[in-house]
């Protein structure tokens, strides 16, 4: 078996998981839309039936302070409770185990109800929480026990009580957000009363059997955070207050350390948890950055943990642990960390998704069904509309053509997989590279196909997926040898030198600025990863925060925008403040407000609130954004409705992969 340690059963005395794989949790959005328990079953049963080992929900409130956002998931009732049945029969009925995770979010709720052991507001929110009374804190604890009693009674196998992440619980155990001077207050001993009362109440009031997962913050990373030592006190107290499992959490929301993102190099918390192993004698899960069944038996193998958790990657791809076990790996639609569909969806209250992944929460309405009138379709366009699109429909049953004007297939993925931080795009394309294979569709690459081959093979439908290409900019000198686009730099690798300005500062002048300012030496380690965002590996100080190393780009580099405020407001959610802290580390010169005058032998001439300067750089690089690259759709003579336009051919402005792959699945499913 290649997976020895992953597929490997995990007993838990009353009950046994059938291998070492948690799906973690994730908060899609469905929990509040209208017959959201239906497609929640159906989300949940499907990956039950992909053989993952245990399931955690997304966050349900024990009671109305505790909701992430005023109307947000709550479970305080028997009715509440019994919209969940649908969720635990469905999950039974195909063979799974799943736990509901309890999520008290403190002084994070989005509410004017929001409470805090101490009425300190976060970073991340605009509501001031109340300071809990003691009666406040007693009631709240009853109201877990409850909600732990309700989720047995909806036929949870489980509930995850969680501890981290900077939520409630995590709130009490640190000096920085408990500044009680009672019973929960003071001393370590006092603050961590909290869980351990939650947990011990818990486990008398459901019985033995019955999964209790703690989410421990094995990294709080924020300044007044926990020291190591107390984090052990707190699993062994945890452990004998009769907690089944310990799950990690790594980092606070208003951790200024990127934890999740892309950048994250993979398994690159695991670390953490192998310290903590031998501490307690229940099972330890180690989690963040875990998108491949390789890392994840490496990471079990060196005895970093006895279960890992992936949670984005089942949004990738259902049958991840299915494909583990089958030898069908290489068939892994892998989750590249790019939040753009999940997390950015979540914390602007949409329905999550998954950019490789469009079905992921649309089960109930997005299906890949076999056609029942086959069709011969040509696909115009190897980018990630088109390979998606072509995968799709020949997984179907159709018969499908796929032309690629270049040498190779992924389109803007090919640029993106170059950006430092960004290396894990190159799985989308081998995925679907492999998927082409498997459902047998005639890719020719270097193939610029023309209208007239089209018009004269008689294909019954045809999809336009030619992308984009970089929009020019009418500046004076815009055909000077120091002026590039970003598909030169990128995909044509041409030479840049080492005084750069870059035109442009949305995603595409982030990406560039990151590229150019790397030593290109390959995949960070863990540990310059960690240095560079300041965490202390050695655990030496509380929340395990130390001083951040600014890596100065080797090259001299002037970021500018045409518009006024600050660089990378439009850039993700969840992942923007990343990419502009990074360019802040590396001392790139971000510049708005600019109009560009022109360009010459002496520089870039520029003028920045009525002042003229000249920048002396080698290069400019242009990102201004993308047209429209469709060279022959006029030029059909097939009937209006056999032509599809997807992607960046149809439209170019607010292009991104996930709107490309969305329109190409929802048009592959109905043809």
């Amino acid at each position: 078996m290649k997976y020895q340690k992953l597929l490997t059963p995990l007993d838990l005395g009353f009950t046994t998981l059938k291998n070492r794989v948690l799906m973690g949790s994730m908060h899609t959005m469905l929990e509040e839309l209208p017959g959201g328990h239906e497609k929640l079953a159906a989300y949940f049963g499907e990956r039950a039936r992909g053989q993952v080992g245990l399931m955690v929900t997304g966050g349900i409130a024990p009671n109305e302070e505790a909701v992430v956002a005023e109307g947000a998931a709550k479970m305080s009732t028997e009715e509440e409770a019994d919209h969940h049945k649908i969720i635990t029969e469905t999950v039974h009925k195909e063979g799974g185990k799943i736990c509901m995770q309890i999520l008290h979010t403190g002084r994070y709720a989005y509410s004017t109800k929001s409470v805090a052991p101490s009425a300190i507001q976060a970073p991340i929110n605009m509501f001031k929480p109340r300071a809990m009374e003691l009666e406040d804190i007693e009631r709240t604890i009853q109201d877990y026990v409850k909600c732990a009693k309700l989720a047995q009674y909806a036929g949870y196998d489980g509930v995850e009580v969680m501890g981290s992440e900077g939520y409630l619980i995590n709130q009490f155990l640190v000096k920085k957000t408990n500044h009680r001077d009672d019973a929960f207050g003071g001393n370590y001993e006092n603050r961590m009363k909290f869980p351990i009362e939650i947990i011990r109440r818990t486990r008398e009031a459901v019985g033995p059997n019955f999964i209790i997962i703690y989410r421990i913050s094995m990294l709080d990373l924020v300044e007044e955070g926990s020291t190591w030592e107390e984090v052990v006190l707190l699993a062994k107290e945890i452990e004998r207050a009769g907690a089944t499992i310990l799950n990690t959490g790594i980092g606070w929301h208003e951790a200024r350390v990127p934890t999740i993102g892309s950048v994250v190099p993979r398994g690159g918390f695991a670390w953490v948890t192998k310290r903590m192993m031998g501490e307690v004698n229940i099972p330890l899960i180690t989690t963040n950055r875990i998108n491949t069944p390789e890392i994840a038996e490496n990471i079990l193998d060196t005895g970093c943990a006895d279960m890992v958790s992936l949670a984005r990657p089942f949004l990738a791809d259902p049958e991840f642990v299915l494909k583990a076990i089958e030898g069908r790996s290489h068939e892994i639609n892998t989750c590249i960390a790019c939040n753009q569909a999940c997390l950015d969806h979540t914390f602007t209250m949409q329905r999550c998704s998954c950019i490789v992944n469009p079905r992921a929460c649309y089960e109930t309405e997005l299906n890949y069904l076999p056609t029942e009138n086959k069709k011969h379709i040509a696909v115009v366009g190897g980018g990630p509309a088109g390979l998606a699109a072509a995968s799709i429909a020949a997984e179907r049953g159709h018969s499908v053509d796929l032309f690629e004007a270049s040498d190779r297939l992924g389109g803007q993925f090919n640029m993106a997989m170059a950006i430092p931080g960004k290396e894990d795009y190159a799985e989308t394309i081998r995925y679907f590279s492999n998927m082409l294979e498997k459902h047998r569709v005639n890719v020719n690459l270097g193939r610029k196909i023309e209208a007239e081959e089209i018009n004269q093979a008689n294909y019954d439908e045809v999809i336009i997926a030619t992308g984009v290409t970089p929009r020019k900019l009418e500046i004076e000198g815009i055909n000077h040898p120091k002026v590039l686009n970003y598909r030169e730099v990128l995909w044509d690798k041409k030479e840049v030198g080492r005084k750069v300005a870059i035109l442009g500062a949305g995603g595409i002048g982030f990406d560039v600025a990151e590229y150019l300012s790397e030593a290109h030496e390959g995949l960070k380690s863990i540990p310059s990863y960690m240095k560079e965002w300041g965490v202390d590996m050695e655990y030496k100080n509380a929340g395990a925060t130390t001083k951040a190393i600014d890596e100065p780009s080797p090259r001299e580099i002037h970021l500018l925008k045409r518009s006024p405020g600050k660089h990378g407001k439009n850039l993700g959610k969840t992942t923007g403040w990343i990419h502009r802290s990074s360019l802040v580390k590396k001392k790139v010169n971000m510049l708005s407000s600019c109009e560009y005058l022109k360009i010459d032998d002496s520089g870039l001439h520029i003028k920045i609130n009525d002042k003229v300067q000249v920048l002396d750089i080698d290069h400019v690089v242009v990102c201004a954004g993308q047209e429209v690259y469709n060279p022959f759709l006029d030029k059909l003579n097939l009937a209006e409705d056999q032509i599809h336009v997807i992607g960046g051919a149809k439209k170019s402005a607010g292009l991104d992969a996930k709107r490309a792959i969305k329109e190409a699945a929802e048009l592959a499913a109905k043809l």
